[in-house]
């Protein structure tokens, strides 16, 4: 029997046979632990990450509010990353996980930011 985190490693891998950023148009990978949520601005060709951003950031973890609305301030944050590396359009990576919850809201920041994917 498979369990829970063999198969969202399988889907992930799955995914990234796919999904690879350059330096024009970074992955915008998203990981999502049970407290926390990350996100990085990654160029697959060179292996370099080019901005991160997470939930731990001093400006988002100031806000009261639910891991969610974090979510979308942290979409919002790495836009901003992006935005001063001149980078206009990213590739999204969820990461295995279901586009839903803390994984759209960070997608949904992200385009509020300005970011194209």
């Amino acid at each position: 029997m498979e369990t829970k985190s063999i198969r969202r490693q399988k889907i992930q891998y799955r995914i990234r046979k796919k999904v690879s950023g350059t330096a024009q148009k970074p992955r915008l990978s998203v990981f999502r632990s049970n407290a926390e949520t990350y996100a990085q601005l990654i160029d697959d060709e060179n292996g370099v990450t080019l901005a991160a951003a997470s939930t731990r950031d001093k400006d988002i973890l100031a806000q009261k509010v639910t891991k969610t609305e974090k979510g979308k301030l942290l979409g919002a944050a790495i836009a901003t990353k992006a935005k001063a590396l001149g980078l206009e359009t990213v590739v999204f990576d969820r990461g295995g996980r279901l586009y839903h919850g803390r994984i759209k809201a960070v997608a949904d920041g992200a385009r509020e930011g300005g970011l194209q994917f």
